[in-house]
């Protein structure tokens, strides 16, 4: 496994499993077959309702709770419940959080800002960052925040690079993690010719060999799955290094082609969903 430093000097695995669209008892067992397979970062959120299932496995899994690295999102209904982080907490049954996210740049998201800096200084949050947020909305962060965010977690995959916005996150030290980091599983994308040759040099699968680039510009990747081959060949990727050459021919890919736009109708309605966290499995 590799690390990233965060700029509040915690460190940061840089692959790990998202549970997105994953069903309580699905995320109970991917999360747990990950951790059994070596990986120590798991990304969850409110508004999945499977945070008690992730709380479960890391539980079952027998790993000391300081070695797994713990990651959710509050959710915009959430933001300005006192309570929110507490309440998180109890779900996923755990004393702290390494990584607490703004979920969506939605309702009053200055809010849920505060009560995670509230929820940093307490000790119970290792570090805070941002979700879906686009450059404008982190400076709006910037210029009010007592404690900094440290992650912005987007949309990034060879499709859409976001080298704009990786540069402004840099001059902030401010790192890049990757949802959607395999394209949504777009066929066209996992069967790019580039990736084809790719994997056939190194032995790899053409997602390994994405992710592999990921890691490689120095984003944090959380692919999503409930296959356990596919768990594990995700962190199988630690092994070899691309050239700069190849690096740059995947560079070249780019289209700034995302597959998740947000728009001000959705936001809206982000605001006002209340994901029914409470009667979760």
């Amino acid at each position: 496994m590799m690390y990233v430093t965060l700029k509040n000097g915690v460190k940061m695995p840089m692959a790990g499993i998202g549970t997105f669209l994953l069903q309580p008892d699905e995320a109970e067992a991917a999360v747990l077959s990950a951790l059994q397979g070596g990986c120590r970062l798991i990304d969850t959120a409110n508004a999945y309702v499977n945070e008690k299932a992730v709380g479960r496995a890391m539980k079952k899994s027998g790993i000391a709770r300081e070695e797994i690295y713990l990651e959710t999102k509050l959710w915009p209904s959430f933001y300005e419940q006192e309570d929110a982080v507490e309440k998180t907490l109890e779900r996923l049954d755990t004393d702290y959080i390494d990584l607490l996210l703004i979920h969506q740049p939605a309702g009053n998201y200055l809010a849920g800002y505060r009560l995670m800096e509230k929820a940093f200084k307490e000790g119970k949050v290792r570090a805070i960052g941002l979700s879906n947020f686009a450059q404008s909305q982190i400076e709006e962060i910037l210029n009010v925040c007592e404690v900094e965010p440290t992650v912005l977690q987007t949309e990034v995959h060879p499709y859409a690079q976001e080298k704009e916005l990786k540069r402004f996150l840099e001059k902030e030290g401010m790192v890049i993690q990757a949802w959607y980091p395999l394209g949504h599983g777009d066929a066209a994308l996992l069967q790019e010719p580039l990736f084809e040759k790719l994997a056939e040099k190194y032995k790899k699968t053409t997602a390994q060999i994405i992710l592999r680039w990921h890691i490689q510009e120095g984003n944090i990747v959380i692919p999503g799955s409930k296959n356990p081959e596919h768990i594990k060949e995700n962190f199988d990727i630690f092994d070899f290094s691309l050239t700069d050459e190849e690096v740059k021919e995947i560079a070249d890919l780019n289209e700034d082609k995302r597959y998740y736009t947000s728009t001000p109708e959705m936001l809206k309605k982000y605001a006002e969903m209340v994901p029914p966290v409470d009667q979760q499995k």
